[in-house]
């Protein structure tokens, strides 16, 4: 298919690109849009035939669950069971990068869940966002913008690589604030489950809710058999075509291991303060060693650009698991396979 590519770059610039946008997505079609997390690949969450689209673009199993996105808050009543956690919760972190897991309403179509009886739903804070579902009159349905498996996207420009020929319209509006997807939690009666973590860190959570568990899925692999409860649960994700492994131990014997395997032509994802002691044509930054937010924004662009290196495998620190270190870990472990070296 051919893909029109639309650039908003301020919002006086909205008008008719968002209305041609809205009317592609109340047909059926497919557009990919910005959020303050990374691109989403939208569809109309009312239509089976929607969701089935976007799992055939990314190449995604329909086992995976896609994230509705809605206009306000308040619009969660129309598609799912709501409650006076999710009101908490909202009141709290909405609009913003934070996705909640509640029973559905009978609209939403089971393609849309992955076959589940519960609905995800978001309701992001980007203005482009926030316009084109609004634009629109349903909620949205929309992963990451990217190949099912690959590094998602938080510019346009990686959008294109991967969603060209795949989608009706590209929306670039820049680059996203945030950089890694939205936290996933679940409701359970007066209590939440985090399934994925995010810019909302669990304890932001637990300042809300007194009871907030972690799902065992965010630091393991899921069994054999067991069914994804979110996006980014079962399948290796965030990945570059290269081999990726995490180096787990002392930040002085890592640059030295580091060191060790540039001389064998491997990339490594660094810190700012190791790029002066690395070779420079096999070194990708993801930012200052104590900077969480921008190791965040930076992770999944210096993934495809250390890929453009032409190394046969990549290297990175592990992170800890305090606040953002928690989602980063999440989404490193996922792109390594699972794959961690101690030395």
């Amino acid at each position: 298919m051919e893909t029109k590519i639309v650039r908003i770059i301020d919002t006086t610039e909205y008008g008719n690109k968002l209305e041609e946008a809205a009317a592609i997505i109340l047909r059926g079609g497919l557009v990919v849009f910005p959020t303050e997390t990374v691109y989403g690949l939208g569809g109309n969450a009312l239509l089976d035939g929607a969701a089935k689209s976007i799992y055939a673009a990314k190449g995604r199993p329909s086992d995976n669950p896609l994230i509705i996105h809605v206009a306000h808050p308040e619009d969660a009543d129309k598609y799912a069971h709501t409650s006076e956690l999710y009101y908490a919760l909202a009141k709290a972190f909405m609009p913003g990068p934070l996705t909640v897991i509640m029973p559905k309403r009978e609209c939403i179509p089971k393609s849309v869940t992955g076959g589940l009886d519960s609905v995800a739903v978001r309701c992001p804070s980007h203005p482009i966002a926030h316009a084109l579902i609004d634009a629109c009159g349903v909620p949205i349905a929309a992963p990451s913008a990217n190949i099912s498996g690959r590094p998602s996207p938080t510019s346009a420009k990686y959008v294109e690589e991967d969603m060209t020929g795949r989608v009706d319209m590209i929306i670039d509006g820049g680059e996203c604030e945030i950089g890694l997807e939205s936290t996933i939690v679940k409701i359970e009666g007066n209590s939440l489950t985090l399934l994925r973590p995010g810019a909302i860190t669990y304890d932001a959570l637990c300042c809300v809710c007194e009871n907030v568990q972690i799902a065992p899925a965010v630091l393991n692999q899921l069994a054999e058999n067991e069914k994804p409860l979110s996006p980014g649960m079962k399948y290796r994700h965030y990945a570059p075509n290269a081999s990726f492994v995490l180096i787990d131990g002392d930040e002085n014997a890592a640059l030295e291991f580091f060191k060790n395997e540039q001389k064998n032509g491997s990339a490594v994802l660094c810190y700012d303060e190791e790029l002066s002691s690395l070779d420079p044509s096999l070194s990708i930054s993801i930012g200052a060693r104590d900077d969480l937010g921008a190791q965040a924004k930076r992770l999944f662009s210096a993934l495809r650009e250390a890929d453009k290196l032409g190394a046969h495998t990549i290297y990175a620190h592990l992170p800890n698991l305090d606040g953002l270190g928690l989602a980063l870990y999440n989404r490193m472990i996922r792109a390594a396979a699972h794959t961690i070296k101690k030395i």
